[in-house]
């Protein structure tokens, strides 16, 4: 039996998207080899994440990079740093922010949960703009002599009448201000490992754990040399803010090799095989009575790969969107997909192994087809 089988609990094909609480991602061999053979050695763990992040810096067109416990520890560090810089009494102080700055700037839209991330380091969040439009007024009215950092968090909860992030760089550098983008999700495309750092931001988080492939427990900072620096005298192993933010040797070994394999990725063949699968799933799905299939792109963190959104017309289809999504759940082998609106799910190809969406689509045919035998 399986280590699984043996605890009672069933493994899942994940046609959902790289989402923590199904494990992200799986790691390929090079990632595991790594973590074994780094798994036999002792290890100065400061030098450890010196050389790998100098290594990381380079291959990704950065001054420097830290590889964290994953992205909300990114976010957590990040802020640390551009609240205490290297000041080694600031670094001892933290959460105390009494004569240290301790607001950050952050879009209403861009609220979210993984506002913990930043807030556990003491600081007050200053929230800019509406629901419909956020201006540079807006921004520079925020922007105080305690102004520590501005957020920009890129992804689902982006909005069009956002201050473009190009302009909230330059109004924050206009003041000296240091801007951290999380991007936590967006890999693909693999660009993005230098593209907003390029653009001027002064950090940039990234996740190990999802298109990377890397362990989950796992991420990366990305950006000025000396921010990087305060980010690891916040960080594990000192005994600062980030402590329990502890990134093991094998982690950092395995994520190195996430990021040396990502970057060998043949990025196009992939986009091409995803789209071949959303085609494939919709030509097949449509022929069913009360299905409608089609392409959505881009995905659900607005990364450059198509998915397929499946709606269900329960009284033609002969069962409801509901009933279907957890018949895949409940099945053998068990599927997870999103939901979508009322009567809709999405199908993801991104986290697929290579042979599952025959078995998703499979699977699929036989809930809907049952309903008219």
């Amino acid at each position: 039996m399986s280590i699984y089988a043996r605890l009672g609990i069933r493994p899942l094909i994940n046609a959902n998207a790289t989402l923590t609480k199904l494990g992200g991602s799986l790691m390929p061999p090079e990632v595991m080899e790594a973590m074994i053979e780094g798994s036999r050695c002792f290890v100065d763990l400061n030098e450890l994440q010196l050389r790998v992040g100098e290594r990381i810096a380079l291959l990704t067109h950065n001054e420097a990079a830290f590889v964290s416990s994953g992205a909300a520890a990114g976010l957590t560090l990040a802020t640390a740093a551009c609240i205490t810089g290297l000041d080694p009494v600031a670094i001892a102080k933290l959460p105390d922010l009494d004569g240290l700055k301790n607001e950050v700037i952050i879009h209403h839209t861009h609220r979210n949960g993984y506002d913990h991330a930043v807030r556990q380091v003491g600081v007050k969040v200053v929230e800019i703009g509406l629901e419909t439009e956020t201006t540079s007024q807006d921004l520079e009215l925020a922007i105080s002599a305690q102004t520590a950092a501005i957020f920009w968090f890129q992804g689902a909860m982006n909005r069009p009448g956002d201050l473009p992030l190009p302009e909230m760089i330059r109004v924050a550098q206009s003041h000296g201000i240091p801007v951290i983008v999380d991007a936590a999700a967006q890999l693909p495309p693999v660009s993005n490992l230098w593209h907003y750092t390029e653009m001027g931001a002064s950090l940039v988080v990234f996740s190990g754990g999802k298109d990377l492939r890397g362990p989950q427990s796992s991420g990366l900072i990305l950006g000025r040399r000396d921010l990087i620096e305060a980010c690891a005298l916040n960080s594990c192993p000192r005994h600062s803010i980030g402590r329990p933010m502890k990134v093991g040797k094998e982690e950092i070994l395995g994520f190195l090799a996430a990021v040396e394999r990502y970057l060998k990725l043949d990025h196009a063949a992939r986009e091409r095989r995803c789209e071949q699968m959303v085609a494939d799933w919709n030509e097949a799905l449509n022929r069913l009575p009360g299905i409608r299939a089609r392409r959505d792109f881009p995905n659900e963190a607005g990364q450059p790969l198509p998915r397929s959104v499946v709606s269900v017309e329960a009284e033609a289809a002969g069962i409801s969107r509901d009933v279907v999504v957890a018949k895949l759940l409940s099945g053998d082998p068990a599927i997870d997909v999103a939901s979508c609106g009322t009567d809709a799910f999405y199908l993801n190809p991104m986290t697929l192994e290579p042979g599952e969406e025959h078995i998703v689509l499979q699977r699929l045919t036989e809930i809907l087809m049952i309903t008219h035998c």
